[in-house]
């Protein structure tokens, strides 16, 4: 039903989606620590990156995402129904 590469993508987000907010979590009681906010800073652009990646190849990814004509975000599958 779904790509394995559109799968695979989803994953990869999830996955540095995970390391942000573990950053950001560690942050909040290291506020000084430069290496992990470099890190953050870095997981966060490429969590922006994979999702332009996906929102170019397969539609919008998030509500708020910028959607072409007609409304495309319905035609995402709902996070329930990808089997992984």
């Amino acid at each position: 039903m779904y790509s394995k590469d559109m799968v695979d993508l989803l994953k990869e987000i999830m996955a540095v989606d995970f390391v942000v907010y573990e950053l950001a979590l560690f942050l909040d009681t290291h506020p000084n620590d430069r290496r992990a906010l470099e890190d953050h800073n870095n997981f966060a652009m490429k969590s922006r990156q994979l999702r332009e990646m996906f929102e170019r190849k397969y539609g919008p990814l998030i509500l708020d995402s910028v959607s072409e004509f007609p409304y495309q975000y319905i035609n995402n599958p709902w996070p329930w129904e990808i089997r992984y």
